[in-house]
């Protein structure tokens, strides 16, 4: 059995913020502005927004629609997300997703 160090609530990281940061930076990173994803994702721009700064959740539904929009697999994103939060938990996650694959989908690393 596998047992988990205690983590310290107070810096464990909120899903919900480090999705937004990640989703924001990738839209950033293509050049798209809230318009832009809200249009194709169809969502309202303020919804978009209040995801963006970790203020509400998105639902599955509406992260595909949204990752749709950013042209970005949902895997690619949750991948991307998990990574952040092993980063304030201390933990090292091994990569899961071979580089060849990663290349296929055309998804480079947010940074």
């Amino acid at each position: 059995m596998m047992h988990n160090p205690p983590v310290d609530k107070a810096s464990t990281p909120v899903l919900r913020r480090e999705l937004g940061e990640v989703l924001r930076q990738l839209r950033q990173t293509r050049g798209l502005t809230l318009r832009d994803v809200s249009a194709k994702a169809r969502v309202s721009l303020g919804y978009l927004s209040e995801v963006e700064r970790g203020q509400k959740e998105a639902s599955s539904e509406l992260l595909a629609s949204i990752c749709y929009a950013l042209d970005a697999p949902v895997s690619f994103v949750l991948h991307e997300v998990a990574d952040r939060i092993a980063v304030v938990e201390g933990v090292v996650v091994p990569e899961l997703v071979p580089d060849e694959l990663l290349d296929s989908i055309d998804c480079a690393p947010i940074s």
